[in-house]
């Protein structure tokens, strides 16, 4: 397991339209004011040497997915990627002989080299937009563990820089409340952006007036896969691209996927395309979005002992569709008994099912499904009505969708 977590400390960073096609209950908060979004997409690692062909494919597969969705890439994306267009042979791959090589950046539409500046420039123009035309930022790169504070970890631009959850909350804080912001991101210790949703990405301030929400590959102290030198693109096993998959029903070699519709409403939310990860992506990550993130630090011991003592069945009585078709996906892997007590069923499982590190982590998975759709309910029933709003604010987001 070494090996794997040295070779793919990567990640990636999406900020997605918000879809005019919410349902009406959605739709005050997830309707975008333009039908046509512009995108922004970053990405790369800090350097040649930690500069997968991974993340040069992440953004290609990325234009394929907007193709497929009905965008044109070339009319609504700008994109930056590692050195940009300065002739460097600055991608890492592995060639048919098995030998270490480097290549120049091959992106259609590339306009420069993922910076600060770059950045920077981007939502000082955003910023100045009156008409609050929604941005997608896509990041696809490595994350940077900040071991003095989980809750402000980073992810890397070129040349070594780092850019702190705080750092990148403070740019969005700049631009109009009217923007509305989704993200996805799988880098290493990504879901210690979930912490955007705050005013300068501070859980400690309150919750910005800007709609902002997201999806992780994984928790904030954990490393996740995906970056790797190996070119076959079916090889893929990562958030991001079972995430896709998901959303736009295509996977990255062009087939057809199962549909991730699980409300049945015509069209896949993002929350939907993120149940769809969490059961399809065969790895140690452990997937979790904003409004979990929210959920889980409602989470306390004395709660815990609480839901683990009902039965599955009880606690999928008020799961939502994408909650309830992960949970129930991952009870059939592990052959369990939805009558029986969650901690009964977990401390029953058979050890044959367990025995690698991506089935511990699917059992986790399941566990923190359950959590959450537990918590939730504890929070509407408690009639708190700021945690109401906040929570209602964060799962109406979540629930947008790219279809035009």
């Amino acid at each position: 397991m070494r090996r794997l977590l040295v070779n793919f400390i990567c990640g990636l960073l999406i900020v997605v339209p918000l879809s005019s096609e919410a349902s009406p209950q959605q739709s005050h908060v997830c309707q975008s004011t333009q039908s046509t979004p512009k995108f922004l997409v970053v990405g790369g690692g800090g350097a040649p040497s930690f500069n997968e062909i991974a993340l040069e494919k992440n953004v290609l597969f990325f234009q394929r997915t907007l193709q497929f969705m009905g965008y044109e890439p070339k009319q609504v994306a700008s994109i930056f990627f590692a050195n940009g267009n300065d002739g460097q042979a600055s991608i890492r791959y592995i060639d048919q002989q098995g030998r270490q090589q480097f290549k120049r950046p091959n992106i259609p539409y590339l306009q420069g080299a993922i910076t600060l500046k770059n950045l920077e420039r981007y939502f000082q123009q955003l910023a100045q937009q009156k008409n609050s035309k929604t941005s997608f930022l896509y990041f696809t790169g490595h994350g940077g563990l900040n071991e003095q504070d989980l809750d402000n970890n980073s992810f890397y631009l070129w040349n070594k820089q780092q850019l702190s959850v705080r750092q990148f909350s403070q740019m969005l804080d700049k631009v109009s409340p009217k923007t509305p912001v989704v993200a996805m991101m799988a880098q290493c210790f990504s879901g210690s952006f979930a912490n955007f949703i705050y005013e300068g990405g501070d859980p400690k301030r309150p919750v910005a007036l800007q709609t902002r929400c997201g999806f992780f590959a994984t928790i904030k102290s954990l490393p996740s896969v995906g970056c790797t030198p190996e070119v076959n693109e079916a090889d893929y096993r990562d958030y991001s691209s079972s995430f896709f998959a998901g959303l736009s029903g295509r996977d990255r070699t062009g087939k057809a996927v199962s549909s991730a519709d699980y409300n049945k409403d015509g069209r896949v939310a993002y929350a939907e395309a993120h149940a769809f990860a969490k059961v399809d992506e065969k790895s140690i990550d452990l997937p979790i979005s904003t409004s979990e993130a929210w959920l889980q630090n409602k989470f306390s011991a004395k709660l815990e002992k609480t839901i683990f003592s009902q039965s599955i069945s009880q606690i999928l009585q008020t799961a939502r569709p994408e909650q309830s078709y992960v949970v129930n996906s991952l009870v059939n892997r592990f052959e369990l008994d939805k009558q029986k007590p969650v901690l009964q069923n977990l401390n029953s499982v058979n050890s044959q099912k367990i025995q690698t590190d991506e089935q511990q982590a699917d059992l986790k998975r399941l566990e923190m499904e359950l959590i959450n759709i537990a918590v939730e309910k504890q929070i509407r029933t408690a009639g708190n009505q700021k945690d109401i709003n906040t929570l209602e604010r964060l799962v109406k987001c979540e629930s947008g969708s790219w279809k035009k």
